[in-house]
């Protein structure tokens, strides 16, 4: 006799499905953001050493001020002492921005303004491990994304970059728009070590990892690149690598393009840091 499933017991069924899948869903949001949070603390000591820095500028300019009587001097003091506040609150913010939860809405945003917004949190850490930072962006370059999810993928491509060049080299950031395949494309291309044919078809296997965890502890999970890849494929894109031992990596990140949102204002630059 065949066994037969009664209504209600499907009905359990589907509904514990469903259970099940809103808490993998969960589980990949906490997963999301512990990767988020491991990834600023790769970043806290440059960010520490940065702050230092900015407050000694205040400090310094503050005592000038107080010395001098010439309104001259005074006023040159006031401005060092505003640009490091907005230095400080620029990385604050960014920093805030990066680390809030935003869920999954969506919304057309610029690229080169969501690339310009990570490298606030790296430009220190870059230069204090010397590496040379080449950014390369076209103008009116959209997509539909979630900044905060596409930033974290950028924020560990970066991070990883500069693992991958203990000894310093050259960082490369392009931001461009191939309108004959209707794609928005960032790449970020290193000249570190590169990695083996044998590994690079494993990267973006959860918790595959080609490298071990440093001093802080930092790294070597196997999580950073097959988060990425489902960040991409969640927004109708792809990750894909390029990679040759010795010469460096390349990572390009493809959006669907879209168009510019109304009044949105060109934006082009170039330029180079370290």
């Amino acid at each position: 006799m065949k066994s037969t499933m009664s209504e209600f017991d499907e009905r359990s069924l589907v509904a514990r499905i469903g259970e099940l899948e809103q808490q993998v869903k969960s589980l990949q949001q906490q997963l999301l953001q512990a990767q988020k949070m491991s990834s600023v603390g790769v970043l806290a000591s440059s960010i520490t050493h940065e702050f230092n820095n900015i407050l000694m500028t205040v400090i310094n300019y503050a005592k000038m001020g107080v010395r001098h009587k010439d309104v001259a001097q005074r006023d040159k003091a006031f401005d060092k002492i505003l640009a490091a506040g907005h230095r400080a609150s620029k990385i604050t913010t960014g920093m805030l921005s990066y680390a809030r939860q935003q869920g999954d809405r969506r919304e057309t945003m610029n690229l080169v303004a969501l690339v310009e917004d990570v490298l606030v949190l790296v430009e220190k850490d870059l230069q204090r491990f010397r590496v040379r930072l080449t950014t390369q962006f076209d103008e009116q370059v959209f997509a539909a994304v979630n900044s905060g999810q596409v930033q974290q993928v950028l924020l560990n491509l970066v991070i990883n970059a500069r693992q991958a060049m203990e000894q310093g080299g050259n960082l490369v950031i392009a931001v461009r728009a191939n309108r004959e395949s209707g794609q928005a494309e960032i790449s970020i291309r290193d000249s570190g070590c590169g990695i083996a044919p044998d590994k690079l078809r494993r990267i973006f296997e959860p918790f595959f990892t080609t490298k071990t965890a440093d001093e802080q502890g930092q790294g070597g999970t196997g999580l950073g690149l097959s988060l990425a890849r489902e960040v991409m494929e969640s927004h109708g894109g792809r990750i894909r690598v390029e990679s040759a031992v010795g010469a460096g990596t390349t990572f390009t990140l493809k959006f669907p393009l879209v168009a510019a949102p109304v009044a949105a204002g060109s934006l082009h630059a170039r330029r180079e840091v370290g």
